[in-house]
């Protein structure tokens, strides 16, 4: 499937700001199962963007505001072509081992609740024991737009039974770790049957599966990912991944709004 994106998020400042920096995680980096096909980044502000790669080797890009700023939108185009791998990512870049996605944050930390839900979640090996944890743990929380916020930790979603993806992936990746098993958050897009503007990117986890490496499962949706996500960025947890980032000096209160389309690209033909 070739999918092509448009994401923009635009900043409102109530106040001039300065000092600006972003962060910007929106780029994919390919592997066998995706090839990038052409994709563009663009801020509307006068500042410098320079691209390099994080220490978990996803495509980054720093954005430096030169001068005040009350308003700025990053607008990201492109498109991918992405192929069924069965949720299997090999070829990507990959510059730590397994184990170093065995730690634990803030924001994925375990609470006696949750441990003991984990280890209550067994099978004959460890990859029917994640297609157990990620089926239950859809079945045991509701989908709500309005239950958290980006600074949710995993705990606090698993107690309260709702959240959004960004919850369920970061509840999935504390109990995969519980488990023994390395999880890593990831960050990117879902092309839906029926595409639609959505107000921010998908999020799902990647778990380490003897003999096939770094497999994915979206809790969300209760599904490995196939040929409909777009795989972009990865770390420990959502602030490793999240597509911006930012820092400012001033500016009073912000405003934030986040357009993303995902859908099907129709090929041109070849004669």
């Amino acid at each position: 499937m070739r999918i092509r994106l448009r994401h923009a998020t635009s900043y409102t400042y109530e106040q001039p700001a300065s000092g600006v920096i972003q962060a910007l995680r929106v780029t994919p980096a390919e592997h066998e199962g995706q090839r990038v096909v052409n994709w563009r980044v663009d801020v509307d502000v006068d500042g410098l963007l320079r691209e390099a790669r994080d220490a978990f080797g996803n495509v980054l890009h720093l954005f430096y505001a030169e001068g005040a700023v009350t308003e700025l939108t990053v607008r990201v185009t492109g498109e991918v072509d992405v192929r069924e791998t069965a949720g299997v990512v090999r070829g990507a870049p990959e510059p730590f081992s397994p184990a170093t996605f065995l730690r634990t944050t803030p924001l994925t930390q375990a609470d006696d609740a949750l441990a003991a839900w984990a280890s209550g979640i067994k099978a004959e090996d460890t990859l029917s024991q994640l297609h157990r944890l990620m089926n239950e743990l859809h079945q045991r929380m509701r989908f709500d737009t309005a239950a958290t916020g980006v600074e949710t930790a995993a705990a606090e979603a698993f107690r309260e039974g709702h959240g959004v993806c960004q919850d369920y992936a970061h509840v999935f990746i504390a109990a995969a770790r519980r488990m023994g098993v390395p999880a890593r958050y990831v960050s990117g897009h879902l092309c839906r049957p029926d595409p639609a503007e959505q107000e921010a990117a998908h999020a799902w986890a990647e778990a380490y599966v003897p003999d096939l490496g770094w497999t994915g499962f979206d809790p969300a949706n209760a599904v490995c990912p196939d040929q409909s996500y777009l795989r972009v960025a990865v770390g420990l947890d959502y602030l490793d991944a999240a597509p911006l980032r930012g820092a400012r000096r001033g500016g009073g209160q912000e405003r934030l709004s986040v357009a993303v389309l995902a859908r099907e690209a129709v090929r041109q033909r070849q004669d």
